[in-house]
């Protein structure tokens, strides 16, 4: 008895040793992540990579849209807003009558935004103006035999296809392209995310769409795109982005509520540095010409 008693306080103390052990472990620290659908893919990388490093911090990432990861920030119920567009003046407003604390903007990297036809479409280029007629309410090109590209007559006229309203994509587009004062044509395909725009222009070939270069895949043809009528066309690519040829490229963002500490501080000083910016790259996009500096 006094063999089977002793057995079972070792048993006993093996289980309280090892119930010790794991309460020692350092509990995760969870990022809440959210907005651009733009940036998902990119905020993912991030992520992934960062919990390969850092295994006591979990980035939980969502999409939605700019405006969905602005919303968030407004009401103070994420840590890290992605957006593609910046936050207005009466957004930042909202934030702080809601928080008591001002936004905090960091710039992450580039996007090329690109003009994505089907592969079969023989046109290879086009102007800021030509891509207002297509998009702008009154623009008066409705087919692909305007611009001269010979599509069977089936394919001629163009279907436009744009991104819902609470996109920055979509945000950035209209103020980029449009002009200030102007809006989207009725009668556009408005779909949910960037990579949605993609996969419909590759099934169709009469489309049109705009979104992040980082959604290209085979069966896309991104077009490049001049200024105006006899200037140079570019195609949307980093040299280009960073040189300023490119003419519809843009920043990338990521909002804080007030200045970011712990964590959350370090997570994005990981983004600014070599091995974070290594990951724009690889996601597609464009990196920061200076890393390491947020603005």
């Amino acid at each position: 008895m006094k063999f089977a008693s002793r057995a079972l306080a070792a048993v006993a103390l093996a289980f309280l040793a090892v119930g010790c052990a794991r309460s020692k472990q350092p509990e995760k620290t969870v990022i809440q992540n959210t907005g651009s659908d733009t940036m998902v893919n990119l905020a993912q990388a991030w992520a992934e990579e960062y919990a390969a490093v850092n295994p006591t911090v979990s980035v939980e990432v969502s999409g939605g849209g700019s405006g969905t990861g602005i919303a968030a920030l407004i009401n103070g119920t994420v840590d890290i807003a992605n957006c593609s567009r910046r936050v207005e003046p009466q957004e930042i407003e909202q934030a702080k009558s809601n928080t008591k604390k001002e936004p905090r903007e960091f710039m992450v990297g580039y996007d090329a935004m690109a003009v994505y036809i089907h592969k079969g479409n023989p046109l290879d280029e086009i102007t800021l103006e030509q891509l207002a007629e297509i998009y702008r309410e009154g623009g008066k090109i409705t087919r692909w035999s305007q611009l001269g590209a010979k599509m069977p007559p089936e394919a001629d006229e163009i279907i436009l296809l744009s991104r819902q309203s609470n996109s920055g994509t979509y945000y950035y587009f209209r103020e980029a392209v449009l002009g200030k004062g102007h809006d989207f044509k009725l009668g556009s395909r408005d779909m949910h995310g960037s990579k949605d725009v993609v996969e419909l222009v590759s099934k169709t070939p009469a489309a049109i769409g705009y979104s992040g270069m980082g959604y290209a895949t085979p069966d896309v043809k991104m077009l490049r795109v001049a200024k105006k009528a006899g200037d140079k066309a570019y195609a949307p690519t980093v040299e280009n982005t960073l040189n300023h040829t490119y003419p519809i490229a843009r920043p990338l963002f990521m909002y804080t509520l007030g200045e970011p500490s712990g964590a959350v501080k370090k997570y994005l000083d990981w983004i600014h540095s070599e091995a974070g910016q290594k990951i724009v790259v690889q996601s597609g996009y464009v990196p920061l010409s200076q890393p390491g500096a947020p603005r």
